[in-house]
């Protein structure tokens, strides 16, 4: 199906006005087809012509207000209608085809009990795989949708349930919402019910997660009515379209998607093992932030995919938010600070990059390649800038009135900023030009010097890539920190600074101030930049950083040495050599788990073959020590142990772990935990195709199986690895969750020897893979799959050879521009 252009989008909604799509579905057949009828209700311009995007597997009928349409009429994804009247109708009856690519129908088999589950997963344009439909954001309509399931299946939708008997499930129209916002689930699914300020509550996961998802239900539960009772202190309108379900699926793409009344989510967050405080955190941002979306991108939906930032920026920086403000977890800001944000940064300083609100999205091709850190990350540290900017009251102010002016409509960037500057009183044109129009990443240094022991001056940096020579004002915060007397580090003055955009901003509030043990550039992680500190206060870090008790500054901290890292500013080595000093003392269980995460790719990736055995085995003692100083069942012991997994090359140990031996107290081998010990035997050549195969015995789980594939492809043996490349390249019949976890365990860099031969047939092969799967699936995998982990001029070579294709798929040039970059990094840092 051809990819919807800017320029189609802009000619039918001038055509076309949808009003309602009457969808019935019939699940009841086996196979891998499903019965579809459909009515659509629009005005037109009389005697225009316009199409549909559909992509049936056969058609039954298709009349346009009464009259049969020619077979000739639909072609290439598209259904064409002419002599369209004022008022029409068009009615359809189809034979649609199921997806295992988590797009348009997704069919999913329990390996638990068999059982089947379906969701539907419209985005971004996949409305076509399952009805004929006007796929694009800006043509809302109203859906009212029946299903005819089988008697023992559960059918939930966006609108109220109007009935369910015998297998048949009606729905009550929805409020208009675009197509890609209209969602249904169907299975067996077990079912949790509550209910908060007249709101209806539900709960959905299979049911072989029956029992994790009644142990988990009240936290969810918990967390949904804090998100929402803030969410309504801070917007004029409530929560807009009625009852508030969360279904939990099988293989979902997304972490969760805002569908109105019914979001979904991936059902890995129905924990069935033990999982840290972090993770825990993480489950509650992603609430908050699908919650954001009932109003930033439902109620109020972006015109084009230009103008995503307004949906995803606003739900990030809110989810954020609103998770430190309404839940137990008050640290989410610093999440924010260790993990997003580094995300949001690589995205911008890939050759890729985009602005946040780039001023043209080209075709949903285009469209799907935003929806990175840039969108998420960046546009919520940008906003977190604009709220330090305008204030608190004027944020709230003008974003109450931008709901109130384009509800159940469609609105751009330049009636959000309308909106704000009303509130605020100030002119925000030249704000949105540096900040939202602008690619790439601003780096901030500080620059000090020194009369006696205090400060002559102190002068904020500012610089720009050349590429991209745009400096920015930043509101951001200067901290000093001394050292006490008892040996901890606390923070002396915090001063506020607005950094202008001329390049070199002084900072008059610190001359004459005694020199500080730590001057913290960005301390509060108000603005989005790279962050590099003056000579003393780099060389302090690693006396003072395991000292600081603010979690915060310490991510800030964090963040910036790892940066400086992927740089090639400063060695691997100096990294690893830090984490053992600092990360055995680390208390915020976020910090230790992003760190030791970071640390093991750039050891990876950046130590040189000989250097790093020695680097991953520091980082291994360092995974111990901290397991060793941690508290019996807590986060930080899983956090140290997930680590020391991953590091250790001791596989006598893991194996005594397994089998219930010389475990630390406290800590539980349960089903997640054997499996990740189990991979990395596999990895290290300890646990062979009969291990694998025995654990997933143990644990028929969809879990299990994901990790029996990854374990598999993880094998240091040749028909190992050319089974998993073939499922890869190959093996349509391969779900997309399946497909990504082989990919993820094919590189290992214990094995490039092994392996070398695959690096040439990723960049003959993999456009094959390209036609075979789409979208995020065919993304997923093709990044997982690239050899990341052979930093060596040939990958390079190679990588040019294939981006010299002027016909390459759009998705796999930047998979490959992007990877290729990463690369670059790494042999530049060796």
């Amino acid at each position: 199906m051809p990819s919807l252009t800017r320029a189609e989008a802009t000619a039918r909604a001038a055509t076309v006005d949808v009003h309602q799509y009457e969808v019935d579905l019939d699940l009841t057949a086996g196979g891998d087809t499903f019965g579809s009828r459909a009515v659509v209700r629009f005005e037109a311009r009389e005697g225009a012509s316009t199409f549909l995007e559909f992509e049936p597997v056969s058609v039954v009928s298709m009349t346009l207000n009464g009259s049969p349409l020619p077979e000739s009429a639909l072609a290439d994804g598209r259904l064409r209608l002419t002599g369209l009247a004022a008022d029409n109708e068009l009615a359809v009856e189809a034979v649609m085809r199921y997806s295992n690519t988590g797009e348009g129908l997704h069919k999913y088999v329990d390996p638990a009990d068999g059982s089947i589950y379906i969701y539907q997963h419209m985005f971004i344009n996949n409305a076509g795989r399952i009805l004929p439909a006007f796929d694009q954001p800006d043509l809302k309509a109203s859906f009212r949708i029946t299903v005819t399931a089988p008697p023992s299946w559960r059918v939930a939708a966006n609108g109220p349930l109007l009935s369910g008997a015998n297998g048949r499930w009606e729905f009550a129209a929805t409020k208009p919402i675009s197509t890609y916002l209209c969602s249904l689930i169907a299975g067996p699914y077990h079912e949790v019910t509550d209910s908060h300020d007249g709101i209806p509550l539900a709960l959905f996961a299979r049911a072989a997660l029956a029992g994790a998802l009644e142990a988990e239900a009240a936290e969810i539960f918990e967390i949904t009515k804090q998100c929402l009772d803030r969410y309504h202190e801070i917007f004029d309108i409530r929560y807009p379209f009625g009852h508030y379900q969360q279904a939990f699926a099988p293989e979902f793409n997304f972490g969760a998607m805002e569908y109105p009344g019914l979001v979904v989510f991936r059902d890995e967050f129905i924990y069935r093992s033990a999982v840290t405080d972090s993770e825990r955190e993480h489950r509650a941002n992603v609430i908050a932030h699908e919650m954001a979306h009932m109003w930033f991108g439902d109620l109020v939906t972006m015109a084009w995919w230009d103008d995503l930032w307004l949906n995803e920026s606003f739900a990030e920086y809110m989810g954020t938010r609103i998770t430190t403000e309404a839940t137990r977890f008050p640290g989410a800001w610093t999440t924010f600070a260790m993990q997003r944000k580094a995300w949001g940064l690589r995205a911008d300083q890939h050759p890729s990059t985009h602005p946040v609100a780039p001023a043209e999205v080209t075709d949903t091709d285009q469209a799907l390649l935003n929806f990175d850190g840039i969108s998420y990350a960046k546009g919520a540290a940008v906003l977190k800038q604009l709220v330090a900017f305008v204030g608190e009251e004027a944020f709230r102010a003008g974003v109450n009135a931008h709901f109130a002016a384009h509800s159940y409509g469609n609105a751009t960037l330049a009636d959000l900023l309308g909106a704000l500057s009303k509130a605020s009183g100030r002119d925000l044109t030249a704000w949105a030009d540096v900040w939202l129009r602008q690619p790439q990443v601003n780096t901030l240094r500080t620059a000090v010097t020194r009369e006696g022991s205090s400060y002559a001056s102190v002068v904020v940096e500012q610089t720009a890539p050349e590429a991209h020579p745009t400096l920015r004002p930043h509101r951001l915060g200067l901290g000093l920190w001394d050292r006490d007397a008892d040996g901890s580090v606390r923070r002396r003055k915090l001063v506020e600074v607005e950094v202008d955009a001329t390049g070199r901003t002084e900072v008059p509030e610190l001359a004459g101030e005694p020199v500080a043990d730590l001057l913290l550039l960005n301390d509060g992680d108000l603005t989005y930049a790279k962050i590099r500190l003056d000579d003393e206060s780099a060389a302090a870090v690693p006396a003072v950083l395991p000292l600081i008790g603010d979690s915060l500054a310490r991510a800030v901290l964090w963040a910036a040495t790892l940066d400086a890292v992927v740089d090639g500013e400063r060695p691997v080595a100096e990294l690893v050599t830090l984490v053992l000093a600092a990360l055995p003392v680390e208390s915020e269980v976020v910090i230790v788990e992003d760190v030791l995460r970071a640390t093991r790719s750039l050891v990876d990736r950046y130590a040189t073959p000989e250097a790093r055995p020695a680097a991953l085995e520091l980082l291994a003692q360092a995974a111990d020590r901290l397991l060793a100083a941690s508290e019996p069942g807590g986060s930080r012991q899983l956090a140290a142990a997930r680590g020391l997994i991953g590091a250790t090359t001791d596989a006598a140990r893991l194996q005594d772990w397994l089998a219930g031996r010389n475990v630390p107290g406290g800590l539980a081998v349960d089903a997640d935990l054997r499996w990740l010990i189990v991979y990395r035997l596999a990895v290290l050549g300890a646990a062979g195709a009969d291990v694998i195969d025995a654990e997933f015995e143990r644990d028929r789980s969809a879990q299990g199986e994901q990790w029996a594939a990854r374990s598999r492809a993880a094998r240091p043996d040749p028909s190992a690895k050319a089974a998993a490349w073939a499922a890869i390249i190959e093996d349509a019949a391969l779900s997309n969750r399946l497909v990504e976890m082989t990919a993820s365990g094919f590189w290992q860099a214990e094995q490039l020897d092994l392996v070398r031969e695959y690096v040439p047939r990723y960049f003959a092969e993999m456009p094959a893979m390209m036609r075979m799967r789409s979208g995020m699936s065919a993304e997923r995998t093709a990044g997982a799959a690239y050899p990341a982990l052979m930093v060596e001029q040939r990958t390079r070579d190679l990588a040019a050879g294939l981006l010299a294709d002027d016909d390459l798929d759009p998705i796999l040039r930047r998979v490959v521009l992007d990877a290729d970059d990463d690369l670059r990094r790494a042999l530049a840092a060796r």
